[in-house]
C-alpha cells in the first residue's frame, strides 16, 4: 500500500497531471456529457443533472485535494506551502 501511495504521488506532481485533470473537468461541463445527464430521472429525489454536477464538483475537489497534499509533500520541513 505505501508502494502504491508513492507511485501516485510522484504522479501528481508532473505539470502533465494539472494539465489533463483540467481539460477533463471542462470535457467533462460541456455539452455532449451534460446533454447525457439532462433527463428526468430522479435518483435519490434528486435530478440526474443536478446529481451529475454535484458529484463531478465534489471529485473536483477531491483531486484539488490531491494535488496539493502532493505539492505540500514536495517542500521542505521548513518551508511553508
Amino acid at each position: 500500500m505505501k508502494r502504491f501511495k508513492e507511485v501516485v504521488i510522484r504522479r501528481l506532481k508532473l505539470k502533465d497531471s494539472w494539465a489533463i485533470c483540467f481539460v477533463l473537468g471542462l470535457i467533462m461541463m460541456n455539452y455532449p456529457f451534460v446533454s447525457i445527464f439532462n433527463k428526468p430521472a430522479l435518483p435519490f429525489g434528486i435530478p440526474l443533472l443536478y446529481l451529475y454536477l454535484l458529484l463531478g464538483w465534489l471529485f473536483s475537489i477531491f483531486i484539488i485535494y490531491l494535488f496539493s497534499r502532493a505539492a505540500a509533500n514536495d517542500t521542505e520541513p521548513g518551508e511553508h506551502p
